[in-house]
């Protein structure tokens, strides 16, 4: 069940030798591209990485944490900016069933699409969207009985940091300039006993009622 994944995900980041099989990595990557998105604009794209060497290289650009090296596959979330592009967009829609008047008004709608107002908004929605994508694969491997781990601590336009490593990441996955590496999912089958303890803020801390500080009582 969904509410077991959920209760039960936690971050693993130790792994055994045993390898994850391909077809159970594409659930996984299906269960991320059923994942909702904005007038199903889908800006992703996934990169499966096996091989050692590319592994260690993403390793370096993730601040050298031993998940991504010695995880079976490391699942590369690239957020596609292109996919927001006139002729993309509307070929999707239009999948959908949208009629041209409608593809029309959420194509010149800057409320709708964001590529409208600029760079930085565009990516800031992609990064919304691909939110939601790796949501859907960290349950999808939980359910799986996979452990995974979301790093998001590396190399890249948004950092800033070693400019040159993440070129050549960039450059070994094939990502252009219009697409960002925005976080990694290691996958691999947990040793025993190699969980983190999960820990979240109380409810009241979070969740109000009408208004921000309002108990929501239940």
């Amino acid at each position: 069940m969904v509410a077991n994944a959920i209760l039960n995900r936690k971050s693993v980041r130790s792994y055994s030798d045993k390898p994850v099989e391909d077809k159970i990595i594409k659930e996984i990557l299906t269960a991320g591209m059923m994942a909702p998105s904005w007038v199903n604009v889908q800006p992703w794209q996934f990169i499966v990485v096996k091989n050692q060497s590319v592994k260690d290289k993403l390793a370096v650009a993730a601040n050298n944490q031993n998940q991504v090296k010695n995880a079976s596959a490391v699942i590369c979330c690239v957020a596609d900016m292109t996919a927001w592009n006139d002729d993309k967009f509307s070929r999707v829609m239009e999948k959908q069933g949208r009629n041209s008047d409608v593809r029309n008004y959420i194509l010149s709608n800057p409320v709708l699409n964001p590529s409208l107002l600029g760079e930085y908004e565009t990516l800031l929605r992609t990064i919304e969207q691909m939110s939601y994508a790796i949501g859907y694969m960290t349950l999808r491997a939980e359910e799986l009985g996979v452990g995974c781990c979301i790093v998001g601590a590396i190399a890249n336009e948004l950092t800033h940091k070693e400019n040159n490593v993440a070129a050549t990441v960039k450059q070994l996955l094939g990502i252009n300039d219009k697409q960002i590496l925005i976080s990694l999912l290691t996958l691999g089958y947990e040793k025993e006993h190699a969980r983190t303890v999960k820990s979240r803020k109380d409810f009241d801390e979070v969740v109000s009622f009408e208004k921000l500080g309002e108990k929501y009582s239940v």
